[in-house]
């Protein structure tokens, strides 16, 4: 089956805050390596490289982006080649260097260098896991589109996307498939 369909809006010529996370059925996000795999199939795979093919940055978290080089640099196949040949760019204020291929360090103010990167000519910037940064630019108001994968299994406990405390989004259902497996890819968009 072919990827979940990107809509084009002609109307609007910037660039859009992506994001895909894959959730548990009681929300949460945390640690996908240790509960996803047995659920992934080949239609899901392809909705996540349509996501990547769509965009020309990669923004990430230090954490992920240290799991992420330390796997994918040594990787090779379509969508190593992609992870790999991205902009990358890494919202850290520890990290002082960024050893994977096209990776820079992001420095200052996140939301407001965010905000102009969307003013920037390009593709669409995509955050994978990255939480904390994920948070941050829904409660700015920044994320365009949010890709929620939802596993059909409770944790019980971890980290959860959406926070006790925080204020109101409101998004738009865009698009819904199912898999095999039962894993539900829910594409919402937000804002007006």
């Amino acid at each position: 089956m072919s990827p979940l369909p990107q809509e084009k809006d002609t109307k609007v010529a910037y660039r859009k805050i992506v994001t895909g996370l894959f959730i548990s059925a009681d929300g949460v996000v945390g640690t996908p390596e240790q509960w996803t795999f047995q659920h992934m199939t080949d239609e899901a795979g392809a909705a996540i490289a349509g996501m990547i093919a769509d965009a020309d940055t990669l923004l990430l978290g230090r954490r992920t982006y240290e799991e992420f080089a330390r796997y994918w640099a040594t990787q090779s196949g379509p969508m190593a080649d992609a992870l790999n040949g991205i902009r990358k760019l890494v919202a850290s204020t520890t990290l002082t260097a960024a050893g994977w291929s096209n990776s820079e360090i992001l420095d200052g103010d996140l939301a407001q260098r965010l905000a102009a990167l969307k003013d920037a000519p390009g593709r669409n910037i995509n955050i994978s896991g990255s939480i904390s940064i994920v948070q941050t630019l829904l409660q700015a108001g920044l994320i365009d589109d949010l890709h929620l994968m939802v596993f059909p299994i409770v944790l019980g406990g971890g980290t959860r996307l959406f926070p006790e405390q925080g204020k109101r989004v409101d998004m738009t259902l865009a698009h819904t498939r199912t898999y095999d497996t039962g894993v539900v890819h829910l594409h919402y968009r937000l804002g007006g």
